[in-house]
């Protein structure tokens, strides 16, 4: 998964958990609703400005947008081959 894929459910996923609609976030940001539709569908690479905007109106880290989500290791499969 690459780092807009990740952006986009980080993004998509701290929307909803806020219970917000993607026209009350742009609104908060000040960014265009399309846009952020936009950046939920991996259509548009955000700019680092607009990572923080959206992670203010969000009430979050601009780094919780961006992290990747954790390895789920398998049954059986030692430890190190997952580090």
């Amino acid at each position: 998964m690459d780092i807009r894929e990740i952006f986009a459910r980080n993004l998509r996923a701290a929307r909803r958990a806020k219970r917000m609609s993607q026209e009350e976030l742009a609104h908060r940001a000040e960014i265009d609703r399309t846009y952020i539709s936009s950046l939920e569908r991996s259509i548009y690479n955000a700019s680092i400005d607009v990572v923080d905007r959206l992670a203010s109106a969000l009430g979050i880290e601009a780094s919780d947008l961006l992290k990747r989500p954790p390895i789920k290791k398998k049954l059986g499969v030692p430890p190190e081959i997952h580090e």
